[in-house]
This record gives C-alpha cells, sequence and structure tokens, in this order.
C-alpha cells in the first residue's frame, strides 16, 4: 500500500503540471502521515544534506561559464573552427554541424542550449547548400545531445554528487563515448549526403584553420583548462567552476568585448533561476531515494535481476529500456538522483561498476532529449524554426539508432570509457 501511495500520487501529480521537485516531495510527507516509517525533521535533514555539499558548488558555476561563453559570442566561433577542418568533400555542413555541437557542447554542457546556438547558425547555410530542411533540423536535434555527453557535463556532475564518484574521472571517461557518437552522426550524415549527392563548396585552406584557430583559441582552451587543471593537480573540481567562470568574464569582456556588463547580469539571474529549480529537484529526490531505502525497494529490484536474470545482455537491454521510457516522462536531474543508486546496484553484480554506469546512463539519457513527450531538443529546434514536431521526428530515426549503438558498445566494451583515464591516471 506504501507503494501505491508513494508512485500514485507522483505520477496523478506529474499529470496535472506540478512543478517534478514538488511532485516528488508531496507525496513523502502524504506517506509519512500515512506510514510514520521516518519524521518530517528526518526527511528535511536529508534535503539538506542532500544539495549541501562542496562538490555541489561547481554545477552553478559550469552552467554560468557555458552561459557567459555563449552571450560573448563563442558558438559563432566554433562554428567557423568547425568549418575551417573540413574541405569540400560529402556532407561537409552536415559533418561541420556535429563538430560544431561537439566544441559546444565542451563550453556549455547543455544539450538544448547546444541545438539553440548551432542550429541558430548551421540550419540557414545548411539548407541554402541543399540539405532538406526537415533532415538538417533532425540531425542538430539529435546532435545537441553531444552537449550532456562531452565533458564538462552538467549531467556528469549531478551524477558524481548523487553517486558520490570522482566527477574530473567522469570528465575523462565521456571522451571515448562523445568520440564515439560523433562519429557515428557524422558516418550516418555520410551516408544520406551520398545518397542525395549533396557535397561541399568550399574548399580547405590551411590559413583559414589557422586563422579561425586564431579568432577562436579561447573557446578551444575552455576544456583543455578544466581537464588540464583537474588532472594536473592545479585545482578540484569545484574550483575549476569557478576557473572557468573567470576565464568566461575575462574572454567575453576584454578580448571578444561582446559581454557587456547588462548582458553579464542576465546571465547571472537566469543562471540562478535555473540552478534554483535543480535544487528544489535535487533535494526531494535525494529524500526520496532514501524513502525507497527504507521500504526495501531498492533491495527487491536488485534481488529480482540476480535471482532471475543470468544474462548481462537481458539485464542490460531491460535497464536501457527503463532509462528510455522513464527519460521520456522524467526530467535528467531526477532521473539520475533516484533511479541511478537503484539501477547500479542492479548492475553491479554483473561488472558494471559507477564510472561506466554514469556515462551508461548519460548516453541513455542523452537520447531522452530527443523522445517526445518531455523531448527538450525537439521542443527548442521546433520552436526555433516553426517546423511541427512530428515532420522532425522520422528523420532523426537514423540519428537515434546511432545513438543506441553507441549505448551499447559504451555497455559491452569498457575500453572506450577506460582508455582516456588509464592515459591520464585515472581509476
Amino acid at each position: 500500500m506504501d507503494i501505491v501511495i508513494l508512485l500514485g500520487l507522483m505520477f496523478a501529480f506529474f499529470l496535472i503540471g506540478v512543478p517534478i521537485g514538488i511532485c516528488l516531495l508531496l507525496p513523502i510527507f502524504v506517506l509519512i502521515a500515512y506510514n510514520s516509517i521516518t519524521t518530517p525533521q528526518f526527511i528535511a535533514s536529508i534535503m539538506y544534506t542532500g544539495v549541501a555539499t562542496y562538490t555541489m558548488i561547481a554545477l552553478p558555476f559550469f552552467i554560468l561559464a557555458g552561459n557567459l561563453m555563449n552571450a560573448g559570442g563563442l558558438s559563432k566561433r566554433l562554428v567557423k573552427i568547425a568549418d575551417s577542418l573540413v574541405g569540400r568533400i560529402t556532407g561537409s555542413l552536415g559533418m561541420v554541424a556535429v563538430i560544431a555541437c561537439m566544441f559546444f557542447g565542451a563550453v556549455s554542457g547543455s544539450a538544448p542550449a547546444t541545438v539553440a546556438a548551432i542550429g541558430s547558425i548551421m540550419l540557414p547555410e545548411m539548407v541554402m547548400a541543399g540539405y532538406n530542411k526537415y533532415y538538417a533540423v533532425a540531425l542538430i536535434t539529435v546532435a545537441g545531445s553531444l552537449g550532456v555527453i562531452v565533458p564538462p557535463s552538467f549531467p556528469m556532475v549531478v551524477y558524481g554528487v548523487t553517486m558520490n564518484v570522482s566527477i574530473g574521472d567522469l570528465f575523462m571517461a565521456g571522451i571515448g563515448p562523445a568520440l564515439l557518437v560523433g562519429f557515428i552522426l557524422i558516418l550516418i550524415n555520410y551516408i544520406y549526403c551520398k545518397k542525395h549527392h549533396i557535397v561541399g563548396t568550399k574548399k580547405f585552406h590551411l590559413k583559414d584553420l589557422v586563422l579561425s584557430i586564431k579568432d577562436g583559441w579561447p573557446a578551444l582552451m575552455m576544456p583543455i583548462i578544466i581537464l588540464g587543471g583537474i588532472y594536473g593537480g592545479v585545482f578540484t573540481v569545484t574550483e575549476a567552476s569557478v576557473v572557468a567562470c573567470v576565464f568566461s568574464l575575462l574572454i567575453g569582456w576584454f578580448y571578444y568585448k561582446e559581454l557587456s556588463m547588462g548582458e553579464t547580469f542576465q546571465q547571472l539571474m537566469g543562471t540562478s533561476t535555473f540552478v534554483g529549480g535543480t535544487l528544489l529537484t535535487l533535494a526531494p529526490a535525494a529524500a526520496l531515494g532514501q524513502i525507497f531505502a527504507y521500504m526495501g525497494i531498492t533491495r527487491s529490484i536488485t534481488r529480482f535481476f540476480t535471482n532471475n536474470i543470468d544474462s548481462k545482455l537481458v539485464v542490460m537491454i531491460l535497464v536501457f529500456l527503463i532509462l528510455f521510457v522513464a527519460g521520456m516522462f522524467v526530467q535528467t536531474t531526477p532521473m539520475i538522483v533516484i533511479l541511478g543508486p537503484i539501477l547500479l546496484n542492479v548492475l553491479q553484480p554483473y561488472g558494471i561498476d559507477s564510472i561506466q554506469f554514469g556515462i551508461i546512463m548519460i548516453l541513455a539519457l542523452s537520447i531522452a532529449f530527443c523522445t517526445p513527450p518531455l523531448a527538450t531538443n525537439l521542443f527548442v529546434s521546433s520552436s526555433m524554426t516553426g517546423i511541427p514536431m512530428e515532420k522532425i521526428v522520422k528523420p532523426m530515426v537514423p540519428f537515434m539508432v546511432g545513438l543506441a549503438a553507441a549505448l551499447f558498445a559504451v555497455a559491452f566494451f569498457p575500453q572506450i570509457i577506460y582508455l582516456p583515464l588509464q592515459l591520464f591516471g585515472g581509476v
């Protein structure tokens, strides 16, 4: 009966549009009133300790750094660098779009922001070059998910804090999967453009590449400074997030001179609002995880899998389906906080550790950015272009299959994750 009250009320509140943090919190107190499995004071304490950690400070600063770099004229320079890397080859503009999403993801850490920033620049160019407009929007919608796969990534920080895993190791572990996803998307784009005879018109010139890098080098330095500083022992992940903000301000104010004080204030206000909403979700989610532990739900799920399923492949497919379906309805942050501990306990007996599962979970949730009804990336691209979502979904299918292939590769070939860690002295 307890689980019916808890999950039933959560689902009912979700259906009527109650904010996700309240959807998680109110059922807990109703359950406590019905069955005193703990006290409201303990729930309040768990909510506080769930977010009041030193590492959590990195979250708002990384988000702010990405917003400041974007407002400071970064996205157009990243696109210019990507464009100068690609010559007159089949599908060159599509390739530029994917590479630009990877570059911008390394700065923003956000999938929707990547879609908006790169899409606003690349979509008109791709349509003029002969790409079908629905295909072009679909490509950038899915490639925008690289924003949460390429480190540093907002969901990686949330996962690291929630699961007590080194965020620096997660950042390094994300490099291989990010390159794999980028390669798969570029390959699918190449096949499409080969079929439709779409060839770039701009030849590769070393001079253009040098000039674009000279103009956009600060954008390329951001991930190098963050990852290099963390693994060089210069600063912690939290300190790296502050360094990224200061670097973003200095570049925007004094180097590009495109970031005004008014715009800076707007980015501070916008980031504060977003972080406040995120914390309102994280705190109740931490309390809900504790309630699940009290009720024995985590142990029961783990026993069900280990006692009834011997095949790692079957377990992985079931976990993928859980993440895929849940991601269609629930935002990334509560998904990580609520399902992360449960599913990690399920997979650990099959040889999946916390770092590999973190990357698996983030890859699975990156697909959810494109799947209705939540589909944040899809909403952004549809509202930005005025194209109905149903017109975008069909051409997205090959790219979604590509993301799923990358997910399976990371699950069954962990070398993709651990090679960069081993090379740079991680776990």
